[in-house]
């Protein structure tokens, strides 16, 4: 109990100092010409030093701009911030002590190659005009990577920034940043996630876009109300703080807010909902207690997977279709056929291992993975459901007002054989999955084995019993366990190599079986290769030593020098700047040759450092 309450007393420090750096950062603006009402009852010289700043940023502006069309967006971030930004963006120490002014910098995704050139002619140019400035260029993806690494505090900064050119991502993120920080200071307790999604995120927006918003409220402890009693109250206060954030922030971005209950999140990522998997998939947390975050994880690795049920009440729309169509009039048929064939389809989909998609993206993917690709599908199906989709979407326009009984029927005709055409895609599908399945965990079984082993086949198998299993280096059931892979991917060959055999639950088991066993060779035959490689690498590392400064020393080919802000390597003669690429790549190419060091080295080292001591 007192650990728990521990616990709660840290979180709620640690939310109400957020919320005191959004309150105190609140700018009543978004346009740089009103700058000065930021300041009101300033003296006079403070006065015309502002608007200098303000002359200063709109240069700093324009010609920035000027060079780098493609520069969405600047920003001066709030001076209370000022430390966070300088400890995440590490900012040396001997710049931090003139009391920066930050201005943030973003750029296109598409450009990211071009980001280190953006950054050093922006910061030139600040540092022309004012030495105090301090530039970071930024890319949206870097942004929403805050939010994924749980810096919060960091990303509300950036989305506090004070715009001097916006294209529609800062105003949206101070739109969204205000809203939340009201809407935790009052409900703190209640809210587990607070996500941005939608346009803003994939990049897709336009200054006017809609900002998509996702708030899940943890009922879990509810006692005395109904749970959906509880989310009512809580949306209609929080819709309220929409016109209050918006008026704040001085954007124009509508803000679409939408409430879910903890539990009924769950329960739709359990169904496999499409809404849920686009939310998780897209969604970038601004505020998350551990809810969020561990859900977009297990999405990422491919943990998050439709159950047979829900891929069964997917296809199984389509079953009563026949019986539907013979007693609905127009509109109720147009779209039982429509769901019939588009749900099913989404099914199918989501079966091979992919997300629920769009309607229209819906008979693309047939398409490319099922007609082109795989060629288990013949094509006139997929335009089967395409004149579906697209009749429905014109249905919806109000194009069709009325169907012909001969119209209907051909289209019901169509829907039926199309749905009956999944149902054996389904088993195609089934048993192409499990070959795949086997096939690579075979795969990359024996290739483990045989780059430790370096030999192939059956006689990487038998070099691994004589040089590993009977000399105790592994247990003996690794051995029974590549046997039992090899027999299961050789079962099932027979299997695929018969079309008219239906893969059975026993089939099934044994290759997720075969799975997991695979799981542990590989992971304990790679622990084994790290175990040698760090032995032979450890006898390479040295410490060193020099009057003011210590640093990590590797002799590979080339020697590496580490210390705490940069990596340098050893080039024609003297020290050179360096990165993680170079080192890994030097690392692996000199694991199995031999420690070298020689005087002209030694002497090198001792021109850069001083005098100098090595030591493990």
């Amino acid at each position: 109990m007192a650990d728990k309450t521990s616990e709660k007393r840290q979180n709620e420090n640690k939310d109400n100092s957020v919320e005191q750096n959004i309150s105190n950062s609140y700018i009543p603006k978004s346009k740089l010409t009103d700058l000065q009402m930021t300041n009101p009852g300033l003296d006079k010289e403070a006065q015309k030093e502002m608007e200098k700043t303000k002359a200063n940023l709109e240069k700093f502006k324009k010609e920035i701009v000027k060079e780098f069309k493609y520069i969405e967006e600047i920003g001066i971030m709030p001076i209370q911030a000022s430390l966070k930004i300088e400890e995440e963006f590490e900012v040396p120490i001997e710049e931090c002590k003139k009391k920066l002014m930050h201005i943030l910098v973003i750029i296109p995704e598409e450009n990211f190659k071009e980001i280190q050139k953006v950054r050093l002619e922006c910061i030139k140019k600040a540092k022309d005009i004012d030495e105090k400035w301090w530039v970071h260029v930024l890319t949206p993806v870097d942004i929403w990577n805050l939010g994924l690494d749980s810096k919060f505090d960091v990303l509300e900064a950036l989305s506090m920034s004070y715009p001097v050119l916006d294209k529609g991502l800062l105003g949206a993120l101070r739109i969204a940043s205000i809203h939340k920080s009201m809407t935790l200071k009052k409900f703190e307790k209640y809210i587990t996630s607070y996500i941005i999604a939608g346009s803003l995120v994939r990049g897709e927006a336009k200054p006017t876009s809609d900002i998509d918003i996702f708030i899940v409220i943890d009922d879990t402890d509810v006692k005395r109300m109904p749970r959906f009693e509880l989310k009512e109250k809580l949306r209609s206060v929080i819709f309220q703080f929409i016109t209050e954030a918006t008026a704040i922030a001085g954007a124009k971005n509508p803000l679409n807010v939408q409430v879910y209950l903890l539990t009924e999140f769950w329960e739709a990522v359990k169904d496999a909902h499409p809404v849920m998997f686009t939310f998780i998939r897209d969604g970038i947390p601004l505020y998350d207690r551990g809810t969020f975050l561990p859900w977009k994880s297990l999405l990422r690795m491919g943990k998050i997977k439709p159950s047979p049920e829900a891929v069964d009440i997917f296809m199984s729309s389509g079953d009563k279709l026949e019986e539907t169509i013979n007693r609905r009039i127009l509109d109720v048929a147009v779209m039982d056929i429509y769901w019939g064939v588009l749900t099913p389809s989404q099914g199918i989909l989501m079966m091979f291992g992919l997300a629920p998609p769009t309607p229209k993206e819906t008979f693309r993917l047939l398409r490319e993975v099922f007609v082109e690709k795989e060629k288990l599908l013949e094509e006139k199906y997929v335009k089967i459901l395409e004149e579906i989709v697209m009749y429905y979407k014109e249905y919806e326009g109000g194009k069709h007002t009325k169907m012909s009984g001969i119209e209907l029927d051909k289209m019901a005709k169509n829907a039926l054989d199309y749905t009956k055409r999944l149902k054996q895609l389904r088993e195609q599908i089934e048993k192409r999955v499990q070959d795949k399945s086997i096939q690579q965990t075979h795969k990359d079984v024996f290739g483990m084995l045989e780059s430790l082993t370096n030999k192939k086949g059956n006689a990487a198998v038998k070099e691994f019993e004589t040089q590993f299993i009977k000399q105790g280096k592994f247990p003996q059931r690794l051995l029974e366990n590549l046997k039992f892979i090899t027999k299961t991917r050789e079962d099932f060959e027979k299997i695929d190599k018969d079309k008219k055999k239906k893969i059975t639950i026993k089939e099934i088991v044994a290759i997720e079986d075969a799975r997991k066993m695979a799981s542990e060779i590989i992971n304990t035959l790679v622990e084994y290769v790290q175990r040698k490689e760090f032995v032979v690498l450890d006898r390479k590392r040295f410490l060193l030593k020099a009057k003011d400064k210590v640093a990590e020393i590797l002799f590979l080919d080339n020697i590496f020098v580490i210390d705490s802000t940069k990596i340098l390597e050893m080039k024609n003669g003297k020290l050179v700047d360096s990165n993680v690429d170079g080192l890994n790549k030097a690392m692996s190419e000199s694991k199995n040759k031999p420690m070298k060091l020689n005087a002209n080295q030694m002497e090198i080292l001792t021109k850069h450092f001083g005098e100098f001591e090595l030591s493990y």
